[in-house]
């Protein structure tokens, strides 16, 4: 049997992405700068919805505690940038050292499953909070602007923001499309699946999954670096909130857990929500709570409907009586 991982639906999503990142290159041109700097906030979702889907789609790690990340990338630019260094450049070293720090960070978040990982990743971010709060060359409790960043008109500022936020969304989702399309994603897949029978068959599950979360770290990173660019101001409390890993949640789960461009619709469906009923007061919480039952009763109903369905038309063992080959294909993960 062959296998084929690019049929022409999938070229044809490919070559439309990259037509699209063209045409968003050009929104500063052609657009005010409020129209850009909400732009700018919809890539942020993309790419934390993105990576939130990595770790909880293809790895079956739910966090959090990602908005540790995010606050480490936010909170690193802040603090390289008052060393001396240009603010662009701190970012992206920001983004480096941040993102670093996920590797240490596996080495015990890891150990921890399910809903245990899901409480230490909290800790976790409410620990580098903790952190941030204590120190006074960063605000402390109260906040801190990047004030470096006022050196530049505001209009090529929000330029430079967006082109930056675009050019990392791109690179993590290219990133992502690619080792999933890889014969690394059909491992990932199989862990997402059956952990433990991916194990039997050899697949290094450990690894794989520091792969993801390590990912998902320097994306989350990114994201933070683009949220105090975009704003200019960050404080503990907002930055460090576990409100992020709820947008994150919301954003996949509406989009499809597990597909990749789920999460791009799940962070379109969200910015909209935002956009309409921000001034709306208790409206704005209203419409994600009405949203998310939605889409959570219509899910439950075609699952149902989907297990309903395989329960009158298989019987006990009849998959492995028609398809005794099936053992052996799966070999090959």
């Amino acid at each position: 049997m062959k296998v084929r991982r690019w049929t022409r639906t999938s070229k044809l999503f490919t070559g439309g992405t990259g037509v699209v990142a063209l045409l968003l290159a050009s929104v500063p041109l052609a657009f005010s700068p409020d129209i850009v700097q909400k732009t700018t906030t919809l890539l942020i979702l993309v790419l934390l919805a993105a990576m939130w889907n990595a770790l909880a789609g293809y790895g079956g790690l739910l966090s959090v505690g990602q908005q540790a990340f995010i606050g480490l990338g936010a909170y690193g630019t802040v603090f390289f940038a008052g060393f001396g260094m240009p603010p662009y450049i701190a970012m992206v070293v920001a983004l480096v050292v941040a993102g670093s720090l996920s590797i240490p960070i596996s080495l015990f978040a890891l150990r921890l499953r399910a809903a245990q990982f899901a409480i230490g990743m909290w800790v976790i971010a409410e620990v580098a909070s903790i952190a941030v709060r204590l120190d006074q060359d960063l605000g402390a409790g109260t906040g801190i602007s990047l004030s470096q960043l006022y050196q530049y008109d505001p209009n090529y500022r929000q330029a430079y923001t967006f082109w930056l936020a675009l050019a990392f969304t791109v690179v993590f989702l290219a990133a992502l499309f690619f080792l999933l399309r890889s014969p690394l994603g059909a491992s990932l897949q199989a862990i997402r699946d059956d952990e433990d029978a991916a194990r039997s068959l050899g697949v290094r599950v450990a690894a794989r999954k520091r792969l993801l979360f390590v990912l998902a770290g320097f994306g989350c990173a990114a994201a933070g670096v683009l949220i105090v660019a975009n704003t200019l101001f960050i404080e503990p409390g907002s930055v460090f909130s576990v409100q992020w890993s709820a947008y994150m949640i919301f954003m996949v789960l509406v989009g499809g857990l597990g597909t990749f461009e789920g999460p791009i619709l799940g962070a379109i469906l969200l910015f909209a929500i935002q956009t309409t009923f921000t001034q709306g007061g208790p409206w704005y919480l209203v419409g994600l709570g009405a949203t998310a039952a939605l889409f959570a009763s219509t899910a439950s109903r075609n699952s149902a409907k989907s297990v309903s369905h395989e329960s009158r038309v298989r019987e006990p063992g009849s998959a492995a009586r028609k398809c005794p080959t099936a053992t052996s294909a799966s070999t090959t993960l």
